[in-house]
């Protein structure tokens, strides 16, 4: 906050902020006839909508005092926004002006008495929040005088031509307002200016421990040392020291530095070198050709890293004719280091204008280096660098940054022109999808329009009259689709938008030097194409639609938000017939994460995230705790790892999986809708350890994984069963077996037919094995365990064709108040299902034995001790589904590196572990014992829900929009938290029966079981035909629990909706069934007027009729009327106002989403 002082000298303290949708009412209040006189009428809404950067002034009360609208073109009909450069320049006397240095006011309102300081202060702010920006330009079709306050900022330009255009040129300079810094060498006598700056930093509190440190620096300048400060009117507010040595292997050895070649400077010793070897690395014999860099990327982002080569050589040089390359020529660096940097917060955006001086410096020098904790907040100073990707297997603790000479050229953005083929082919050289790009450069030569018919449009990015990038940009032809499908009214308003004004993102390539262009690239693509929106679609690598050039992606990802995909409502379309959405709503497209730019978004920077964060396991709470990180649309996580068995869930088909149950929380569509495999880095392995000292996660292969912050959430896996080796010669059975028998851990060698199942990777690899070797034999397929999942499994067998009678299923005995179906009747019907499909189920068995082939390593029968006689099987394949825990490694990991372990990894109620800087969450963890809950853990809990709160509770360490969250009181910090969302399990099992529970958390049994109350079920249909629905609800006729086994597909999402929902919202669910009106709760739930509760948004319109509903009567007076007449109201809703404004809330959200909810009618159809 500052304070400002009024014409009328009343001070207030305000914050200039970032405009948003909520201002509009306070914008237009403030609009006065002068301004209207000045920029014509306005709709608010628009322009905050449209416009590259809308700034607020408003109090600590939330008062607006003054508000700026800018575009990066003139208002009104005056001219076309993609050429106002050369109608400014023949109109006027403007030299300097350009796209990447100006903006123009189209709009400044304000309060009478605060215009001239408010307006002043909006200026400043946007100076300082915009780095490149030089000039702000006024053009109005009037020509009269401004406003005093305008006219205090803003000059005019004078004319060139008269008469000319009917309209007024004003323009307001940087130098008034936020000046660029002066930066000169430091001296000795500055450091008593320059400590306090460093006071504020305290990641360099080590260095201002050092007695002299900074003065014996500044006096030991040299060619390959300096120092210098920056100051504004004479006062320091920063200091930089650089210096020419760096370690060079050591940063090729820890980042992707192929695409950097020109490191070194390389001059030939002997002349008669090939020309082809010293080409690449020649050193421009002119200083006016200093600032060339290579010519070409290298790699596409989709392939390996691999060192740039001459094309015109066949192959690789071999490794002696590289030695006598070395041998014959003196590599100089080409490298200087920014080592030490700090500035006042207030100048942090001014922190460039030290780049051109250090390039001062070093003028035989093209490329600064930063080196950066990872750690540490993001520099401002590297906001102007480009970020160069880490190795996998770097070993510093830094992100490295370069900036390349050749970046102090402007890049210029225009339409493409038949003559730039030639370099936009030599820019693709190494590419893999290049030649799909110069396929659609060459339609949009021939015809502006694909192979489909598609608009196509075409920009070249060039510096210094060289081709460094390319955008081709194709019409947004399924916008409906994309709106129906993402949620990218998070970001637009989406009626503010004509349909010709969404694009879409087909191919991009920049040269990396200019990396730090790019948002102003999009920018100009979106003026000069006259459209406010580009979107880029994210497919999965695996799928053959993935034909876009992007090189990189991650240019792409720094300037873009994610958009979230919306859950979808399936309908009965079929019965709803005309009624229903339009079929290219609901078609099924391939799945793609989607990413938008839009023109009020192209000036609002990401913060960068360099923390290394690292999760071992893909389950369900560590998917959704990266999700979350993925998707914070302000922050951009650079160094986010996955180190997972076998690799990222979304590479698998999750409909082939079968063998497993399913949580419902991802299917391999939602993994590929969501950008979290194109924001991580995915280490494909076991953890085998935990080096807490040096932070580190040991791979089985011997790799090293770096973090600043481990989450640890591998879940349970299911164990290799140990026998329990007891001598079945004799009559044994389970009773006479020692307990610890049977929770022994398996060390022997693993036969090649014994199949454990725990995730997509093993499912397959059981799937193919059957496939190949067994489907066509006569051998015993054995299932063993106790959870859902061995059903799930029977089901996959025998979809497979493999009869019932070769199936045995072999149930260990259940745990204490443990079932596998909580209801009866799904209980019952499945096993009719197993009797009538001859399939053998075997009770209360424990593993004794297993027996090998002598000649193979395949498992041949296994025995069983049971209740009574031993069982013994003959197998063609086992297949394992028990003995649930922690997996081996990652206990011994836990374990070793003493983390506090009690048969769960133990936690706090913050996720926290022993250690600070490692978190457990899901299934592997439990509470520690302090809180007195054995009953609760989060295995009790929905697993997506759990790594949603981890993201929450960890963002506030990254996010400086957040503030840290305060310590509870000590009363508080002995609770554990209950979380709300509903406990999913799914499958398909024995029968063909769809399965479908959904149910609230509950606590683990402790004691013996305690038969629940069935009095408030709702119950339709039989479980053995398959038309079973059960619903119960709690003491709130809230529904709490959900049970579905049905012989047809389940639309789950549909049924995910209604979990947690009032009775009365569905119908009058508890006074309709009685009554004998409800038959069918699956055909209840299809009928059109319980679809808007399955409506994504839905429990937005909920929160706003509650809102409603619990408004209070405005005044005390009123209250205090109603209750000494005793008319208080039996119900709220029996009150006219409300009643109106319930129905008012109704229409506007069936309005809204028409799209979706084309089966009500709107008023405008009555």
């Amino acid at each position: 906050m500052r304070t400002i002082r009024s014409a009328g000298g009343r001070e207030e303290a305000v914050a200039a902020r970032r405009s948003e949708s909520a201002d509009a009412q306070g914008i237009d209040s403030l609009v006065s006839p002068a301004a209207l006189a000045l920029f014509g009428r306005v709709d608010v809404i628009r322009l905050l909508e449209k416009a590259n950067l809308a700034v607020t002034l408003d109090t600590e009360k939330d008062d607006i005092l003054a508000h700026a609208s800018f575009f990066d073109h003139p208002a009104g009909d005056l001219v076309d926004p993609a050429r106002w450069e050369p109608f400014l320049q023949k109109h006027f006397s403007v030299e300097g002006c350009t796209p990447v240095n100006t903006l123009f006011l189209h709009l400044f309102v304000a309060q009478t008495d605060f215009a001239a300081a408010g307006g002043k202060m909006i200026m400043r702010a946007v100076f300082s929040a915009i780095a490149e920006l030089e000039y702000v330009c006024l053009v109005v079709p009037s020509a009269g005088d401004l406003e005093p306050a305008l006219a205090d900022m803003f000059e005019p330009l004078q004319r060139l031509m008269v008469p000319g255009p009917e309209c007024s040129a004003f323009i307001c300079h940087r130098r008034g307002h936020c000046p660029q810094l002066h930066v000169r060498p430091a001296r000795v006598e500055d450091v008593d200016d320059i400590i306090p700056i460093f006071e504020d930093r305290t990641e360099l509190a080590s260095i201002m421990e050092q007695q002299y440190f900074l003065a014996e620096l500044i006096e030991n300048q040299s060619e390959d040392l300096l120092c210098a400060v920056c100051e504004i009117d004479g006062v320091i507010v920063g200091f930089l020291s650089g210096s020419a040595d760096e370690d060079l292997k050591l940063l090729r050895d820890n980042f992707e530095l192929s695409e950097f070649e020109c490191l070194y400077k390389v001059q030939p010793q002997n002349h008669q070198e090939p020309a082809a070897l010293s080409r690449d690395h020649q050193e421009p014999a002119a200083p006016s050709r200093d600032h060339q860099e290579p010519a070409a990327p290298s790699r596409d982002h989709q392939e390996p890293a691999a060192p740039s080569r001459d094309h015109q050589e066949p192959a690789a040089p071999s490794r002696d004719h590289q030695e006598l390359t070395r041998q014959r020529r003196e590599e100089k660096r080409n490298t200087f280091c920014v080592q030490l940097f700090v500035i006042d917060k207030d100048y942090e955006m001014r922190s460039v204008d030290f780049i051109p001086y250090i390039f001062r410096r070093f003028p035989h020098l093209d490329i600064c280096i930063i080196r950066v904790l990872t750690a540490s907040p993001e520099l401002p100073l590297s906001q102007h660098f480009i970020r160069v990707p880490p190795r996998p297997t770097r070993s510093l603790p830094h992100e490295l940054y370069i900036f390349h000479r050749a970046g102090f050229r402007s890049v210029d953005v225009r339409p493409a022109v038949s003559a730039d083929r030639p370099a936009v082919s030599a820019l693709l050289r190494d590419l893999s999808l290049g030649e799909s790009l110069l396929q659609d450069l060459d339609s949009f030569y021939k015809t502006c329009a694909d192979v489909d018919a598609v608009s196509l449009q075409a920009f070249i990015a060039q510096a210094g009259g060289e081709v460094v990038g390319i955008v081709i940009i194709r019409d947004e032809q399924d916008i409906e689709y994309v709106r129906a499908n993402y949620n990218i009214e998070n970001f637009i308003y989406f009626s503010h938008h004509r349909y010709d004004e969404h694009a879409q993102i087909l191919h991009s390539v920049l040269r990396p030097s200019f990396q730090h262009f790019s948002r102003h690239v999009f920018k100009e693509v979106l003026r000069l194409a006259h459209r406010s929106c580009l979107y880029h679609r994210v497919y999965p690598p695996y799928h053959s639609q993935e034909n876009s050039c992007v090189h990189h992606l991650e240019f792409i990802l720094n300037c873009a938000v994610p958009v979230r995909p919306r859950r979808q409502i399936i309908y009965p379309l079929e019965e709803l017939g005309v009624n229903g959405p339009s079929r290219r709503l609901t078609e099924d497209q391939a799945p793609f994460a989607l990413c938008l730019i839009s023109r009020k978004l192209t000036m609002e920077p990401k913060v960068a995230v360099n923390a290394r964060i690292v999760v071992v396991g893909a389950s369900d709470a560590g998917l959704s705790f990266l999700e979350v990180l993925c998707f914070c649309p302000h922050l951009r996580f650079n160094n986010l790892t996955l180190i997972s068995t076998h690799g990222f869930p979304g590479d698998y088909n999750h409909e082939d999986g079968g063998f497993l149950s399913t949580s419902h929380a991802y299917s391999s569509r939602d993994l590929a809708q969501t950008p979290v495999s194109a924001c991580i880095r995915v280490v494909t392995g076991k953890m085998v350890g935990i080096n807490r000292k040096s932070k580190y996660v040991l791979m089985c292969g011997g790799e090293k994984v770096t973090y600043e912050h481990l989450v640890l959430c591998t879940g349970l896996q299911y164990q290799v069963p140990c026998p329990t080796g007891v001598d079945l010669s004799q009559p044994v059975t389970n009773s006479q077996l020692q307990p610890e028998s049977s929770r022994r851990r398996y060390s022997g060698p693993v036969p090649s037919n014994l199949f454990t199942l725990n995730d997509l990777h093993d499912c397959a690899a059981a799937r193919r094995w059957l496939c190949a070797n067994f489907l066509e034999l006569e051998d015993n397929a054995v299932v063993y365990g106790n959870s859902l999942d061995v059903y799930t499994t029977v089901e996959t067998l025998l979809s497979l064709g493999i009869r019932g009678s070769r199936i045995h299923l072999v149930l260990p005995p259940p745990e204490p108040c443990a079932s596998c179906f909580t209801d009866s009747a799904v209980d019952q019907a499945v096993t009719r299902a197993m009797q009538n499909a001859e399939v053998h189920v075997h009770h209360n068995c424990i593993l004794a034995q297993m027996n090998s082939s002598e000649h193979s390593d395949l498992l041949t029968s296994a025995s069983f001790t049971t209740d009574a006689e031993p069982l013994h099987l003959q197998c063609g394949v086992f297949i394992n589904l028990s003995n649930k825990g922690v997996d081996s490694d990652a206990f011994r990991s836990i374990n070793k590196s003493f983390l506090v372990f009690d048969s769960r990894l133990v936690i706090s109620s913050a996720f926290h572990t022993s250690d600070e800087a490692i978190y457990g969450a899901g299934p592997l963890t439990k509470f520690s014992r302090r809180y007195y809950t054995d009953e609760w853990s989060h295995a009790n809990f929905n697993s997506k829900e759990v790594g949603q709160e981890l993201a929450a509770a960890m963002l506030p360490l990254f996010d400086p929009t957040l503030q840290p969250a305060e310590e509870p009181p000590p009363e508080v910090d002995r609770l554990v938290p209950l979380y709300k969302q509903a406990k999913v399990q799914g499958g398909k099992l024995p029968g063909g029966f769809h399965y479908l529970h959904v149910t609230k958390p509950a606590a683990s049994p402790t004691g013996a079981a305690v038969k629940q109350l069935q009095d408030r079920g709702i119950v339709t249909g039989r479980a053995d035909t398959g038309d079973y629905f059960c619903l119960h609800l709690d003491r709130y006729e809230l529904v709490e629990t959900l049970t579905c086994l049905s012989l047809k597909p389940l639309p789950v999402s549909n049924y995910l909706s209604l979990y947690g929902k009032h009775q009365q919202l569905l119908g009058q669910l508890s006074s309709r069934y009685p009554q004998g009106l409800i038959q069918d709760l699956y055909s209840f739930f299809r009928q059109s007027w319980c679809l808007p509760i399955f409506h994504d948004r839905f429990s937005d319109f909920e929160r706003e009729l509650q809102q409603i509903t619990s408004t209070k009567p405005k005044d005390d007076e009123s209250r205090q009327q109603m209750m000494t007449e005793d008319v208080l109201p039996q119900d709220g809703l029996r009150d006219a106002e409300r009643q109106a404004a319930l129905r008012s809330s109704a229409v506007k959200y069936l309005t809204y989403n028409r799209n979706l909810l084309p089966m009500f009618a709107s008023p405008g159809q009555l």
